[in-house]
């Protein structure tokens, strides 16, 4: 596949045939996710991955329900209420697969570093027929100290991208990108 390809290609899938990803094809993603650049080296990613159905489900129904614990009527979110409140509605989407990237306590650009690894899994999962989608949702149980000790996380350790992968059920259309806004071309 043409890298071209991919960067086109790639879409945020939200609807998953129930088949599994291999472990072995998800460890293909995550090396080529730590071929991304990081500031000065350091790597300071770390992965979390649930494939088991029941403890994904598990975790979806923590996330959802944490999520609408916390969300405000004046939170930005607060138009998504009456859609996390379906009890049809899951944050991973029936998703067989879940990874996590976690930031290391040692790295300056650690954000950054472990966002590009993401969008490297993510072209990575798209080049061998898979779907994913940032789940940013996730994030703001992933983030507790509750989610930290049941999933066994280093204390200093921070989830910053949340994707889901597997089969897509459906073919995504492209979403039409707008014209972007260059400041300055000198």
């Amino acid at each position: 596949m043409e890298l071209k390809q991919a960067l086109y290609g790639r879409r945020s899938v939200r609807a998953y045939s129930p088949e599994p990803v291999d472990r072995a094809v998800i460890a293909e993603l995550i090396d080529a996710a730590i071929q991304a650049p990081s500031g000065m080296n350091r790597q300071p990613w770390a992965f979390g991955v649930v494939c088991d159905r029941q403890a994904l489900a598990d975790l979806d129904a923590k996330a959802k329900a944490h999520l609408l614990s916390i969300l405000t009527d004046d939170s930005p979110m607060a138009g998504y209420r009456s859609r996390l409140e379906q009890d049809d509605f899951h944050l991973f989407y029936g998703a067989p697969a879940l990874v996590v990237i976690y930031t290391k306590p040692n790295g300056v650009t650690a954000n950054v570093d472990t966002c590009l690894a993401a969008q490297n899994l993510m072209l990575a999962a798209y080049e061998r027929g898979l779907g994913s989608c940032w789940i940013g949702f996730s994030m703001f149980y992933l983030g507790t100290p509750a989610a930290a000790a049941e999933l066994g996380i280093p204390e200093g350790y921070a989830p910053a991208a949340s994707i889901i992968l597997g089969r897509p059920a459906t073919d995504v259309p492209p979403v039409p990108r707008e014209t972007p806004e260059i400041l300055f071309d000198r």
